[in-house]
């Protein structure tokens, strides 16, 4: 199961050595609950919230709840390719819902729970879901959608004790026994929406293949993951590629525990104590969670278990790698990748030198280069847009009905993804910036179309324009200029009220933490806004 056995190797060697053995069936569920049947009763999820309940499950729970689940869902009328939606916060449904929807064949579709009104609706009726598995408290505003959302069907509520729709029922009356449907390798697993540039999130599928695709990315950037007591936790929601592709499946596909943490908002102490607790040997940590915890007192109090860290979603920087050693005793290896083509370069302390600020080199099985727009490997040491070889099992299918922007995204052989980088004579990775307007926050991508479109739905808001702003703990904060509509006054008061209903309709992090009223929009001879006068400004 293990791809690299830990030893003396040569980074050289072992990627000009690898090979992919991607077996022509291949099925995401089936794989991450195979331990549960020779391994019942080890730890699969340690629970927590920020309530102080607790709870943990096992694989072999894992293993008859999903069969149980997956026949359920068949009963509900779910047939292979479609999808399911999955509105959950860290907790062993949102990972029990995943698993028994790869099991029968549909597809599933992550939902963050900080999504509000708009966001959940244009993203469920996008993707023609059919079904929804939440918790209580979204179930309320997922049911009041159900009139718009002619393909949604059921609301399943994890918190429903009582009534026949309530997950707790479906899996009494499920059989614990489930033949998996035999799915091939590309057949489509998962659809995750992401922001572009332009216009709403696109959906990016992703096939069954695409979780071995990135087991040796996983596996070097947790410095030879799996060992015997590795324990893994991130911060990230499993909504995202980062926390379920990048933490949850891969922990489970390799046997090994995770540690779910159920919160309102991240609290460095109540993380620290949790990371002591659970001894937590192995982790996914973006540098905004890493620069909160370096401003908190509490860090200094407790014992930490760590022997990797991976982050991503934004550039760690030398200071924040020098105090990640310092404080965790590990050297943080930071990491590449995106949806559409994910875990592809990166570092493992384990195996070559980090270089504070570097997005390292690349993992073995993907061909990674700085290219033109044509596809043309760029010269060391000068700048190009990192892309990969498009020949690659951790590539996505495409996106959801939408062939042209997929293919615009081509540089001849390679996906281009859109970051500015160069590579030094070592072989090193060095990212330089964003070739689009698309805003990195906090570890999340944000397209300025979404957040512009919401903004234009409050009636001061006559004109607007978003851009991301350098923000000391986020990377970037999103910035909103606006012209007011007539009749309307520039205020703080008034900029609260806007920010509030873009909070409300899309999600936490889309918001515009940055209000600046102006006379009017710098824009080019063809109408275009002049984003990068905006940043100027």
């Amino acid at each position: 199961m293990q791809l690299f056995k830990p030893g003396q190797y040569n980074y050289n060697e072992l990627y000009s050595n690898f090979r992919w053995d991607i077996p022509q069936h291949f099925n995401i569920g089936v794989a991450v609950s195979q331990f549960g049947i020779s391994h019942p009763d080890r730890i699969a999820l340690y629970y927590e919230n920020d309530t102080g309940a607790q709870s943990q499950f096992t694989f072999g729970q894992l293993a008859r709840e999903s069969n149980a689940l997956a026949n359920a869902l068949v009963g509900l009328g779910v047939q292979t390719g479609d999808r399911v939606g999955i509105v959950l916060p860290q907790r062993y449904e949102a990972g029990l819902a995943h698993v028994a929807t790869y099991k029968i064949g549909a597809v599933s579709l992550p939902l963050s729970v900080m999504f509000g009104e708009d966001a959940l609706k244009y993203r469920l009726a996008d993707s023609g879901a059919k079904i929804v598995i939440t918790d209580a408290a979204h179930r309320e505003l997922l049911e009041s959608l159900i009139p718009e959302l002619p393909d949604l069907t059921q609301i399943i509520d994890c918190d429903d004790h009582t009534t026949l729709n309530g997950l707790e029922s479906l899996l009494v009356k499920g059989r614990d026994k489930y033949t998996s449907v035999d799915t091939l390798s590309d057949d489509p697993a998962f659809l995750i929406y992401t922001s572009g540039t332009t216009g709403p999130p696109k959906g990016a599928l992703g096939a069954h293949r695409c979780l071995i695709g990135n087991l040796t990315g996983f596996e070097l950037s947790q410095n030879f993951f799996p060992s015997d007591d590795d324990v893994f936790w991130t911060p990230a929601d499993w909504a995202w590629t980062g926390g379920l592709l990048d933490a949850l499946l891969p922990s489970w596909y390799y046997g090994k525990p995770v540690l779910g943490y159920e919160a309102q908002k991240f609290d460095p102490e109540r993380v620290c104590h949790l990371l002591q607790k659970y001894r937590v040997t192995n982790g996914f940590v973006p540098p905004t969670a890493l620069k909160m915890l370096r401003q908190s007192e509490a860090v200094d109090r407790f014992d930490y278990y760590f022997r990797s860290m991976m982050s991503a979603g934004e550039t760690v920087g030398a200071e924040i790698f020098h105090w990640t050693r310092d404080t965790f005793g590990i050297e943080v290896n930071e990491m590449c990748g995106q949806t559409e083509f994910n875990y592809i370069v990166g570092n493992c302390s384990a195996l070559f030198p980090v270089k504070p600020g570097s997005m390292g080199k690349a993992y073995p099985g993907h061909r990674v280069e700085p290219v033109d727009r044509d596809g043309n490997i760029v010269p060391v040491g000068e700048t190009g847009e990192l892309a990969a070889l498009r020949d690659d099992p951790v590539m996505f299918l495409g996106y959801w009905n939408n062939k042209q922007a997929t293919q615009s995204k081509y540089r001849g052989e390679y996906w281009g993804l859109g970051d500015l980088c160069y590579r030094d004579d070592e072989g090193y990775l060095w990212f330089l910036g964003r070739d689009d307007d698309v805003i990195s926050t906090s570890g999340y991508r944000v397209g300025p179309g979404e957040v512009e479109d919401s903004l234009l739905k409050y009636p001061a808001v006559a004109q607007c324009a978003v851009v991301g702003v350098d923000d000391a703990i986020r990377g970037q904060a999103i910035k909103a200029f606006i012209v007011l509509a007539e009749g309307y006054v520039a205020s703080d008061e008034l900029a609260q009220e806007i920010q509030a209903s873009v909070k409300d309709r899309l999600a936490k992090h889309e918001y515009p933490r940055l209000v600046e009223f102006i006379d009017e929009l710098p824009m080019t001879t063809t109408g275009k806004v002049r984003r990068v006068a905006l940043r100027e400004m």
